[in-house]
């Protein structure tokens, strides 16, 4: 299994902290935002007498619930079409497993979220990438480019959108030029859709459900922890009309029993959180965004890609090694007692050699301490030039 580029610096952060150092984290998305307060006091006013165990698949109570939020962003599915999960990250484990052997092949665009080759690593499946471009915003690769690494072994392609790491929210073109190839092909096409609320500058998301003919090609992967900022809760879930394929999934449920009680209870009441909680958060990462992009471009020498959606970004920086410039300033590296922890690039691409020289920021701070922080890296890039 490959280490998470998220989180295995983790030991130098806390190292830098004992030594009194405060250590800023840029490193890994976990919203400051607070839970909406109706999941929470699902919770805490529950009055169950036994912790029992849900259904595989999740309780029908949220699944039906689930599928009119759904309906509601021009997604017309049912209860049916739902598979609970423990969190995004085990639904894209069911999936991969569901529809492939080892040796099989996913097509992903790269950078991608990491654990994409932890999973599939897995399933003894091999990630095969296709490169896209800081200079071109991280936009979607030709489909030429994908259709050239498509082989009998190929089973889907991959996206995130908006995408981790880097806020890059695919057109509505996008989308059905990949429709077109998964349907030549015969492949399936999973789309990551975990931060479909948090899209900039008047851009609208476009979900793979959303799009006619793909009933039997489209898989949706969706998940509570960035939308309601309830990373803990462990809540997610796979969407597709493929009846085949959500019989296989929830095969997998069945092995691991059943999702969180409490959490499909904090679930199922966020579901009621109003539209203007959306609004604020929104506005408040595109301040964020804004001010982050900004502050970052009057660095000498740093590039940075512009999101259009989630809350992260990509920057290239001045130096040929990001993974030991971020291990270095948790190590040796202060300014005024205070440091960074950053994700390097590297870790997003499973092509050797890309990314070498990126990393990714998460703007999961409020705007005083991101400005802080790029004063930091300012500092940092200076002295680790020298």
């Amino acid at each position: 299994m490959p280490q998470s580029p998220i989180r295995k610096l983790v030991p130098y952060a806390e190292a830098a902290k004992k030594n009194g150092t405060k250590v800023y984290h840029l490193n890994i998305g976990q919203p400051d935002i607070e839970t909406p307060k109706v999941a929470l006091d699902a919770v805490k006013e529950n009055t169950l007498k036994v912790l029992s165990y849900a259904r595989s698949e999740g309780s029908e109570d949220y699944r039906e619930k689930l599928a009119k939020y759904y309906e509601k962003n021009n997604i017309n599915i049912n209860a049916t079409n739902i598979n609970v999960t423990t969190g995004g990250s085990e639904a894209l484990l069911f999936t991969i497993g569901s529809i492939t052997d080892p040796g099989d092949e996913i097509i992903i665009p790269e950078p991608f979220y990491a654990n994409y080759n932890g999973f599939s690593t897995a399933s003894g499946v091999t990630v095969v990438p296709v490169i896209s471009k800081i200079e071109d915003n991280f936009a979607l690769p030709c489909i030429e480019d994908f259709e050239k690494l498509i082989t009998s072994k190929t089973k889907a392609i991959l996206i995130c959108n908006p995408g981790n790491p880097t806020g890059y929210l695919y057109s509505k073109d996008e989308i059905q030029k990949l429709k077109q190839l998964v349907l030549k092909y015969d492949l399936f096409l999973i789309a990551d859709e975990v931060y479909r609320e948090f899209t900039y500058d008047g851009h609208q998301h476009h979900s793979v459900m959303s799009e006619p003919g793909l009933e039997e090609n489209a898989i949706m992967i969706d998940s509570v922890s960035k939308r309601y900022s309830m990373c803990g809760a462990r809540i997610g879930c796979i969407v597709s009309r493929n009846q085949e394929l959500m019989n296989t999934t929830i095969k997998f449920s069945q092995a691991r029993l059943s999702p969180p009680t409490y959490a499909l209870l904090a679930s199922e009441a966020a579901l009621d959180t109003p539209q203007n909680y959306f609004e604020k958060v929104t506005k408040e990462y595109v301040s964020r965004r804004n001010i982050l992009i900004s502050e970052l471009k009057r660095i000498k020498g740093v590039r940075v890609a512009n999101p259009k959606g989630a809350f992260y970004c990509v920057a290239e920086l001045p130096v040929d090694d990001a993974d030991h410039f971020a291990q270095w300033m948790l190590e040796k590296f202060d300014h005024k007692h205070e440091t960074l922890m950053v994700a390097p690039a590297s870790g997003f691409y499973s092509t050797k050699g890309e990314g070498k020289n990126q990393i990714r920021l998460a703007y999961v701070l409020n705007k005083e301490e991101l400005i802080r922080c790029v004063e930091i890296l300012k500092m940092a890039l200076i002295s680790y030039q020298k």
